[in-house]
Order: structure tokens, then C-alpha cells, then sequence
């Protein structure tokens, strides 16, 4: 059996609260994720979908290395990496890269797109293939903005283009996995379809592995291979997309599908029908 590309194992991350003091005290910790697991084979696309305060972006950045966990592991291509520093983190950190939800605060806003998507080859010290101007603007019409914008700055770009600057840095330094923490969430539905197109563009040309974090279960279902369904910082559902889509079996995962309003009705229909077989089947 093939190893997965990523694996983590009882992942734990709790914060620090304070006190309310008196009788009725507050733990001092809260478990934002509590003993999560799952693996990613590569080349394919893990969603991770739960509502606002469900632990699917701790998670993320976990997985990621931006967070260190409380317990647990995470685990690249084997190598546990839970503990990594020096040079093999940044050796990591050029494995797993990072597509955050708000593409114009996750770029800086003093530098141009060049010094942006070349900042990841200078922090894993590897010299610019070909020059910083010709490879910025290689990758830049690779992701479907014009090259000829390489000196311009984030603000002179719409959330759409300003997220595909945030996908040319993530490919900088040709990542085995890249983590995508609701990166079209802050879009309109137009430009989502667009940039999910490119990332499984990507994907297939690149043999790229996804982690994608959202909470749109209509955008889940255009890219994932899998889905966990995650809530109060467990998984409690995780199987193949069309299986959890068409026949899901926690009581969560049915309220999250029930309440996505551009469902499609194909997708309800086989729902249903699944769910009086299996009422058939029981009674």
C-alpha cells in the first residue's frame, strides 16, 4: 500500500483562557482541535470543511507548521516533521506552502509582485532561476495574469489577480503540497469558478496535493477528492466526496448540505434517495 504524501496523527492544539474566577471556573485550556487524524494521498485534494469556529483552520496551519501542536504529529512523506528547525523546517516550508483567505493581507503591500513571489526562493536560499524578472513573469502567466505587471504593486490588482499572486508565490519554490485556507471565500462566485479552474489546472500539470479548507460545500464539491467534515475541533465524517455528498452518514455533515442554498439538485435527489434506502433497509 502506498504511503500517503501527508498523514497527521491525535493532532491536539489547545490555547490558554482565562479564568471567570468564583465557583464557576473555565477550564484553563481550550482544545481548538481535538485529537484529529487523516492522511492525503498525493496528487489528490483533502477538504476540510466545518463552520466558523470548527477547528479547520487551526488544523490547516498545523499541518502547515505555523502552528505548533500541543500533541500529536504531522507527518511528510514520512518523516515526522512535528519538531523540525533550522534548515530542515525551511527545507519544509518549501514543500507545503500556504494560500491564505485574504489575498491583499497576506501580500505586502510595499513590495511588487516580482519581490513577492521571489521572497520564497530568498528565505530557502536558492538562487532565481533565470532572473527574478523573467521567472516572476513565467509564473505569473502561468496563472493567468499578464507579465507585463511584474512591478506592480498588490493594490493595483483586483481580489481575484491578488489571489493568483498568492498562488505564483505558493509555486515559487515548487511545492509538493499546497494548503488552501478558504482561498475563495473572500471572492465572488465568478472568480471562485475561475481560480478553482486553475488550481485543478495546477493540480493535474504539476502533480500538485491539496489540503483545501472551506466552509462552501458547492466549491468543495468542484475539487475534492475527499472530505472530512469537521465540528467543535473533531472530524466526524471523512470519506470520498461523491460518498459524503450523496450519503452522508453524520447528522452535522446533513445539516452543513441542507443549509448550502446553490446545492445542486442532482446532488439532493441522490441524497434523498440514498436516505429512504437506507430508512427502507431499517425498517
Amino acid at each position: 500500500m502506498t504511503e500517503p504524501l501527508l498523514r497527521a496523527t491525535h493532532l491536539v492544539k489547545e490555547f490558554p483562557v482565562l479564568g471567570t474566577g468564583g465557583l464557576l471556573r473555565r477550564p484553563d485550556t481550550f482544545a481548538a482541535v481535538d485529537d484529529v487524524s487523516f492522511e492525503i494521498a498525493a496528487g489528490d485534494t483533502l477538504a476540510l470543511v466545518g463552520e466558523s469556529g470548527s477547528g479547520k483552520s487551526t488544523t490547516a496551519r498545523l499541518a502547515a507548521r505555523l502552528l505548533d501542536a500541543t500533541s500529536g504529529t504531522v507527518e511528510l512523506d514520512g518523516e515526522d516533521v512535528t519538531r523540525l528547525s533550522g534548515s530542515a523546517l525551511r527545507r519544509f516550508r518549501g514543500d507545503v506552502q500556504v494560500v491564505f483567505q485574504d489575498p491583499y493581507s497576506s501580500l505586502n503591500p510595499r513590495h511588487t509582485v516580482e519581490r513577492i513571489v521571489t521572497a520564497p526562493l530568498l528565505y530557502q536560499q536558492r538562487p532565481v532561476p533565470g532572473g527574478a524578472r523573467a521567472f516572476t513573469q513565467a509564473l505569473m502567466e502561468r496563472v493567468g495574469l499578464d507579465p507585463d505587471h511584474s512591478q506592480k504593486y498588490p493594490a493595483q490588482f483586483s481580489g481575484g489577480q491578488a489571489q493568483r499572486i498568492g498562488i505564483a508565490r505558493a509555486l515559487a519554490v515548487g511545492p509538493r503540497l499546497i494548503v488552501c485556507d478558504e482561498a475563495v471565500s473572500a471572492l465572488d462566485v465568478s472568480v471562485q469558478a475561475q481560480v478553482i479552474n486553475l488550481l485543478r489546472d495546477l493540480q493535474r500539470e504539476e502533480g500538485l496535493t491539496y489540503l483545501f479548507i472551506a466552509h462552501d460545500l458547492a466549491v468543495v464539491r468542484q475539487i475534492a477528492t475527499r472530505v472530512a467534515v469537521m465540528t467543535q475541533g473533531r472530524i466526524v465524517e471523512e470519506g470520498d466526496r461523491d460518498a459524503v455528498f450523496g450519503d452522508p452518514r453524520h447528522e452535522y455533515t446533513r445539516t452543513l448540505l441542507a443549509a448550502v442554498p446553490r446545492i445542486r439538485p442532482e446532488w439532493e435527489a441522490q441524497r434523498r434517495r440514498n436516505a429512504a434506502a437506507r430508512t427502507g433497509a431499517t425498517s
